[in-house]
């Protein structure tokens, strides 16, 4: 395990529950990118792989904790968008 890659995965993971609490909160997406967000799986993903096949260690829940934050997130950019569009049509 590696202190920096801790670091990272904790600094990145600490901003998602803000993010989800200001979707929930006022139910608006704006100005978030599901593209983003997808990547940011995609990468999280990776690096659980990576944990996975090459070196198990703890750091792999991180991982795991982080992609369902961003997961959730994305989950509620397509509940929340489709009203945002009919409240601006």
């Amino acid at each position: 395990m590696s202190l920096f890659e801790f670091v990272m995965l904790v600094c990145f993971g600490a901003s998602w529950p803000f993010s989800i609490a200001r979707s929930m909160r006022t139910r608006s997406v704006a100005g978030k990118s599901p593209v983003f967000m997808s990547l940011v799986i995609v990468g999280y993903a990776s690096g659980f792989l990576h944990k996975l096949l090459y070196s198990w260690d703890w750091v792999a829940w991180l991982y795991i904790a982080n992609l369902a934050m961003v997961g959730f997130d994305l989950c509620l950019y397509f509940r929340y968008r489709v009203p945002e569009r009919a409240r601006g049509a």
